[in-house]
This record gives structure tokens, sequence and C-alpha cells, in this order.
């Protein structure tokens, strides 16, 4: 027979393993998107050659790519875990739980240009625009880089306040 303050013990023991390779994905995953959007973008763009640019940038954004791939795969396995774990389902439809929609926007968003978009479109697409408009193609990269961090930023900064009960459009914890 199992002793039940062992079970809950063990649970809460498996939330926080999940809840600390939760936030080092997160760490590791936008930690990287933040630099290459404040420090690599910014050197790429100041490289004389298109092609250099193009190299250079090609061959740091597939190793940071891989790392990426790994750590949403991470966050994204740790977040549904603790959604479980915690019964925490109802949450989904109470508009005050807004940065828990946003967490799974973001993964699913770069999840899909991970996974997705960027083997077989995104790839393709950037090698021709850099021939064709090489200065165009990276100020778009540059944007969309700039977009993404910023949704992320928002995001957590939502998902720290609300999961310490400041929730900013409702009740408090």
């Amino acid at each position: 027979m199992l002793d039940r303050s062992n079970c809950e013990k063990n649970e809460m023991d498996e939330f926080a393993l999940a809840r600390v390779l939760h936030v080092l994905g997160v760490v590791l995953w936008i930690g990287g998107v933040a630099m290459v959007t404040t420090v690599l973008l910014p050197i790429v763009a100041r490289m004389k050659s298109p092609s250099e640019r193009a190299e250079f940038f090609g061959r740091v954004e597939n190793r940071f790519a891989a790392q990426a791939r790994y750590t949403t795969l991470l966050v994204g396995l740790s977040g549904f875990y603790m959604v479980y774990i915690l019964d925490a389902w109802h949450r989904f439809t109470e508009w005050h739980y807004w940065w828990m929609h946003a967490m799974v926007l973001v993964w699913i968003v770069f999840t899909l240009i991970l996974f997705v978009l960027e083997p077989l479109v995104l790839r393709r697409q950037l090698k021709k625009r850099t021939q064709d408009t090489p200065e165009k193609a990276f100020a778009r990269i540059q944007r969309m880089h700039w977009v993404l961090l910023s949704l992320t930023l928002i995001t957590i900064a939502g998902a720290v306040a609300g999961s310490h009960g400041w929730l900013w459009f409702g009740e408090r914890l």
C-alpha cells in the first residue's frame, strides 16, 4: 500500500525537477535568442560582403538552432508535465492567466519555426534573398528576431509575475 504523504512528496519532487528543467530550458533558449538578436545580428549587419554575412550567420544560426530545438522540446515537455501535475487545465479558460496562453503560443511559434519552417522553407528563402537583396533580407531577419524576443520577454515577465500571484488582469492568487 502506498503512503499518501510519500506519494505527494514524490509528486512535489517531480514538480520541482520539472520546474528546474523548464526554467533552465527557457534560459538557454531565450537567452540564445537574445544573444542572436542583440549581439550577433548587429555584428553581421556591419560585415561588408553579403556572402560573408550569409555564410557567417548561417554557421552560427545552425549551431544555435540545434540547441534551440532541444531546449524547446524540454520546455514543452516540462511545461505540459507541470500543468498535468497541478491539474491546472482550468487556467486556460481564465483570462487572468493570460501568460499561460502566451507561453503556449510562444512555444508553438518557435516550435513551428525550428522544426518546420526553418528546415523546409526559411533556409531556402534566406539563401535566395541574401543573394538577391541582402540588405533587405538581413533587415527583415533582424526585425523578426526583435519581434520574437519582445514577445518572449513580455511572456516571461507575465509568467514570473503570475506564478508569484501578481495577476495583472484579474484577481490575486
